[in-house]
């Protein structure tokens, strides 16, 4: 039974190369990664890096902090890479007003404009949403929600967790719900229906206790979803189970490419 890492960065890392990284995730037991591009070039590269590995994946889009950028001719590029074979997902896109290095307005334009590539193309959407749930929420029902949402990093309250759930989009747990100071996510997450659960790393970032401090990469991914079966009272092959169903149909995927890709 495989471990599966949702979102991650191999081209973010800065001491272990895509190789270094795939060999460890390997090691742990982990069979499928899906490397997402926060820009244009960084979208570039990881469809390059997808298509050099059985059982990793891309996304595509542009990140709300850089959102400024999200100009029609880039926009048109991440069409175009989107539409390759090794992408599964259009994002990470979404608002982020904990950070001021995009507008609002550009934010908004940019996650509009990549909600409706990823209904266009039939794509999974991946939401990157910090501080923001209120608008992140009101413009998905404003554009209407591609088939295939997946709140990446999940940070949102029991509001927005049960909206979340009402409207069947899926929530990724980071290392970040594994930090003692997190109680109120940790609680959130306890009540997540097993089948919109999904697990991740954001790796480089947000290493899980007790590794914080060091990089992190696609081989930790198996100490969230431990933690996460603790919280929720179920045993970890039950839930690892569930998130390799869980990410097949997030992700269009069939199980077997998940549990066993080739």
């Amino acid at each position: 039974m495989s471990y599966v890492d949702t979102h991650c960065h191999l081209d973010h890392h800065e001491q272990l190369s895509a190789d270094q990284q795939v060999d460890r995730a390997r090691a742990a037991e982990v069979s499928t990664m899906i490397t997402v591009g926060t820009d244009m070039a960084s979208s570039t590269q990881a469809i390059a890096t997808a298509s050099r590995y059985a059982g990793v994946h891309a996304a595509v889009g542009v990140h709300p902090n850089d959102a400024m950028e999200a100009t029609p001719r880039v926009l048109e590029v991440i069409e175009q890479l989107a539409q390759d074979p090794a992408c599964v997902a259009v994002g990470e896109t979404g608002l982020d007003y904990y950070r001021d290095h995009a507008t609002p307005s550009q934010q908004e334009d940019s996650f509009r404009a990549h909600i409706d590539l990823a209904k266009r193309l039939h794509r999974s959407l991946v939401i990157h949403c910090r501080d923001a749930w209120k608008d992140t929420l009101r413009i998905l029902e404003d554009e209407g929600a591609p088939e295939r949402v997946i709140m990446h990093c999940f940070s949102g309250d029991q509001d927005v967790a049960d909206h979340c759930a009402a409207a069947g989009y899926w929530m990724s747990f980071a290392g970040n719900v594994t930090f003692r100071n997190a109680r109120e996510l940790q609680q959130v997450a306890a009540g997540v229906p097993l089948d919109l659960l999904l697990t991740e790393t954001d790796s480089p970032f947000l290493t899980p206790h007790p590794y914080r401090g060091k990089p992190n990469d696609p081989s930790y991914v198996p100490v969230t979803l431990r933690t996460l079966a603790e919280f929720q009272g179920r045993w970890t092959a039950e839930v690892r189970s569930a998130i390799v169903r869980n990410t097949a149909a997030a992700f269009g995927l069939a199980v077997e490419a998940v549990e066993n890709p080739s």
